[in-house]
């Protein structure tokens, strides 16, 4: 009796078990099965049956299992232009690489298009491939300095003491003759002594000639003391001695340089003041060795003053021989006018070099796109749809680059906001858009 009761026990177990695993499969299969018409594929059930359309039995179909989507890119939300094949950080601001699903670009053309907002606050212009020249330019950083041709340096004429400076600041301008200092000296009044006798011997006998020579003589010793035939006059009528006297400027111009203090002992020969005039001024820029062989004295320049963009047409002028103290570079120089005095020394400025001029197919230097892999630009293709080009580039002019090919004539491209159209493209698609070119190149 126990044995019978035994096997009756397995005997319902076992029942229970194929029924569990027959429902299993049922669940599995209508998880993974359906049911559709041949003649309408918009029937779909869950289980055999017909089709309410047309009464035809429903065919088993097996539903495909979806992959999962992996990551084929990682990218930056801040730097669109990082794009990695694998997690981690940026290297611009450190943020984490967010996964992005790369596009298929095989057999089709890589583009992207845009709204009419975007294009607006991207400030996306485009422009039409044209003939224009070009030529390749060398600039040279400089500065405006002051001309030294048109500098004068006043110094003293005789030994004193200085009781006035009537122009104590720099950058005053002054008018030939205009006061500059008094001296008190003893050899002037030596002078003036000399002079006096000799106009005396030449009164008392104006008949010899040998007086009136000494009294030339004296009187160009008080002339290149540097006082002026007035001063001189005016001592002659007072006859009236004075060791201190009033020296004036020989030249007009703005005061540079002051050497001189009240009150000072000062040597035959001592500096006191430097006048510049400024209706010429210089243009100093510095050249490697290299450089300064492709020069030569009379090659025309463009000389920019930093706040002005119109180019000064002048020509070299002079390059010095050697290097400048300490230092590895030359000094080329330009004459450049100022005849109203707007140019100021110290003010940087660029000197251009051009070369022979050619036309060739241009567009301007923003609108190229330069990476390790090349150049491209963005070409427009349909109403508000861009596509990048790889191009090769010939000569640079200072805001144009020649296209060597890889574009045609009339090909509108996109000439400010190309950068952004590149980052927006690697947001969006999550691949560099020159992959795909190098891809289409290939076949």
């Amino acid at each position: 009796m126990r044995h019978i009761k035994n096997l009756f026990t397995v005997l319902l177990a076992t029942v229970f078990l194929m029924a569990c695993t027959k429902t299993d499969e049922h669940a599995h299969a209508t998880e993974d099965t359906s049911y559709t018409c041949p003649m309408h594929p918009q029937i779909v059930e869950g289980e055999p049956g017909s089709c309410p359309i047309c009464g035809m039995d429903l065919v088993l179909v097996q539903k495909q299992k979806k992959e999962p989507e992996t990551a084929s890119a990682f990218t930056c939300p801040m730097h669109p232009q990082i794009v990695q094949d694998k997690a981690g950080s940026c290297p611009i601001c450190g943020m984490d690489l967010v996964p992005v699903k790369k596009q298929s670009t095989k057999g089709e053309e890589v583009s992207i298009m845009l709204s009419e907002s975007q294009i607006q606050l991207g400030n996306i212009t485009t422009q039409t491939l044209r003939q224009g020249q070009v030529g390749s330019n060398t600039v040279l950083t400089g500065r405006l300095v002051v001309d030294q041709t048109q500098a004068d340096l006043i110094s003293s004429r005789a030994a004193g003491r200085i009781e006035r400076l009537y122009v104590k600041e720099t950058g005053q301008p002054i008018r030939k003759g205009q006061p500059l200092y008094d001296l008190y000296s003893e050899t002037l009044l030596t002078l003036e002594q000399e002079y006096l006798l000799a106009l005396d011997q030449v009164k008392a006998f104006p008949s010899e000639r040998q007086f009136a020579s000494i009294l030339d003589a004296a009187k160009r010793k008080l002339l290149l003391t540097g006082l002026t035939n007035a001063q001189i006059s005016r001592i002659a009528q007072t006859r009236k001695l004075d060791a201190r006297i009033t020296f004036v400027a020989p030249s007009s111009g703005t005061v540079t340089e002051i050497a001189a203090a009240e009150g000072v002992y000062v040597a035959e020969g001592s500096p006191l003041y430097r006048i510049s005039r400024f209706n010429t001024i210089w243009a100093e820029a510095e050249l490697y060795a290299g450089e300064a062989g492709a020069l030569k004295i009379g090659t025309p320049v463009d000389v920019i003053v930093a706040g002005s963009n119109m180019p000064i047409k002048t020509k070299i002028s002079f390059i010095n021989p050697e290097f400048r103290q300490n230092s590895q570079v030359v000094i080329a120089r330009a004459s450049v006018p100022n005849p109203g005095g707007g140019l100021i020394p110290g003010t940087q400025a660029t000197m251009t070099v051009g070369t022979q001029v050619r036309e060739a197919l241009t567009l301007p230097l923003d609108a190229v796109i330069r990476d390790s892999k090349g150049a491209h630009v963005w070409v427009k293709i349909g109403e508000n749809t861009f596509s990048p080009r790889r191009v090769e580039l010939g000569e640079e002019s200072a805001n144009r680059v020649a296209i060597a090919s890889g574009l045609q004539s009339r090909d509108t491209v996109v000439v400010t906001g190309a950068y952004l159209l590149y980052s927006e493209y690697v947001l969006k698609q999550g691949a560099d858009p020159m992959a795909g070119l190098n891809h289409q190149s290939n076949q």
